[in-house]
């Protein structure tokens, strides 16, 4: 029984009793077949299954072809983002530094500690100045309406004065016209009194007239001269009034034109009150100012990033403008793609991209962002041109900008400079 089960066997998977093939044996077949049979058998699979082969592999290269077709890739790119420079604003002495390279920092931390000593002082005496001013100011301001209730009323005053002059002006010239009729008149009885003299003095000669009436025409005659030296007086003293007079309206004349000059008065302190007022707003900004410079002596972070290029020392002397540490903001990031010029047919802004970061061996999503207005030689620092020399065509390259997918917290991890390998959904 066992012999027959072996012979079995060797017939199952092609061999004769000496343990040989049997001519014709093709594996895959069960049983033993005569090699002629076999071959029968093939030729119509084949012919068959040839074609199907063929068409299968016309599809898969197809399928292949359509989709690498639709991608534009390149190796020319990295991760770029904005480098901010930490510059101080005033200088002094360095005190303190609080980061080092590679830190992360938060907006508002402080970096970087000025020596604020000096700062101090500048601000007290700003506001020293500003409170002098301020007060400077406050009096000023108060002048301009007691300097035009002062001028109103010395107006009123001088015109008054002026018009009380006018008046007595023409009181004594009155009183002068008065006096100079009195002293004609008195004149006049002088001059009949000093003939009555000299007739009755005649007529008391040849005695046709009494002793006595020719002594009361001499005492009428002395009395009429009293009276005229009285009159005289009294045309001198109405002169004299007169020219007073005119004198006083000449003063007050004076004063009113004095008084005139009051509206000017008020516009020169309304002017001083301007100025007092710019220099009290520049007495302001100047407080403002050394408050700035303060400020400034404290330096902190504008965004979030890490600290590079790091130079501040503690104890170093820094001027204004003077770049103490630099900061990379990691959240905002982006990848500069340079693609061939022959690349970028189809491909526009908002295409998706597929971006495989060497580093770290991973893929990330992303979208194109943005075409730059012309190729790298254009905006380099000695660009090419071609109208002098030989032409040599060369396939220039374009930065695309492609920014990240948001939530694949790429920004943390990644680090501008990174070579990454993007490709482009162009279709």
């Amino acid at each position: 029984m066992a012999q027959e089960a072996a012979v079995e066997v060797q017939e199952r998977i092609g061999l004769d009793a000496a343990g040989e093939a049997f001519p014709g044996y093709a594996p895959g077949f069960e049983g033993v077949q005569s090699g002629r049979k076999a071959q029968t058998r093939r030729r119509p699979i084949l012919k068959v299954a040839a074609p199907v082969a063929v068409l299968v592999l016309v599809a898969a290269a197809a399928s292949l072809y359509h989709f690498y077709a639709g991608w534009e890739s390149t190796d020319d790119a990295q991760i770029d983002g904005y480098v901010n420079p930490i510059s101080s604003r005033v200088g002094g002495y360095v005190t303190h530094v609080y980061v080092d390279d590679n830190q992360y920092v938060k907006a508002g931390t402080l970096l970087v500690q000025i020596d604020p000593k000096d700062y101090r002082v500048a601000l007290d005496s700003a506001k020293a100045t500003l409170a002098n001013d301020e007060a400077t100011d406050a009096a000023t301001q108060v002048n301009i309406p007691v300097t035009a209730i002062s001028t109103s009323s010395q107006i009123t005053s001088a015109q008054a004065q002026v018009d009380h002059a006018r008046a007595g002006v023409s009181a004594s010239k009155k009183q002068l016209t008065a006096a100079q009729a009195t002293l004609v008149e008195a004149e006049a009885n002088d001059a009949k009194a000093q003939d009555d003299v000299s007739r009755f003095k005649k007529l008391v000669d040849k005695q046709e007239i009494a002793e006595q009436q020719f002594t009361q025409a001499v005492d009428t005659a002395k009395a009429a001269s009293a009276v005229v030296d009285a009159a005289r007086a009294s045309v001198q003293i109405a002169q004299d009034q007169v020219t007073q007079a005119q004198a006083k309206l000449s003063q007050a004349q004076a004063m009113l034109e004095s008084a005139g000059t009051g509206p000017s008065q008020v516009r020169i302190q309304k002017s001083r009150a301007q100025a007092s007022a710019a220099l009290v707003a520049k007495s302001r900004a100047a407080v403002e100012q050394a408050r700035l410079n303060l400020d400034y002596t404290r330096i902190v972070a504008p965004v979030d990033g890490v600290v590079a290029k790091r130079s501040a020392q503690v104890g170093e002397y820094v001027t204004p403008g003077q770049q103490l540490l630099a900061i990379i903001p990691l959240d905002n990031i982006w990848v500069t793609a340079n693609f061939k010029e022959t690349q970028l047919k189809s491909m526009r802004p908002g295409q998706p991209v597929g971006i495989y970061v060497d580093a770290f061996d991973r893929d990330y999503t992303g979208h194109v962002e943005s075409i730059a207005g012309g190729t790298g030689d254009i905006f380099s620092l000695l660009p090419p041109e071609n109208a002098t020399g030989n032409y040599v065509k060369v396939v220039q390259r374009i930065p695309i900008r492609i920014r990240f997918d948001k939530g694949q917290d790429a920004g943390h991890q990644l680090r501008p400079g990174m070579s990454v390998e993007p490709k482009v959904k162009v279709d």
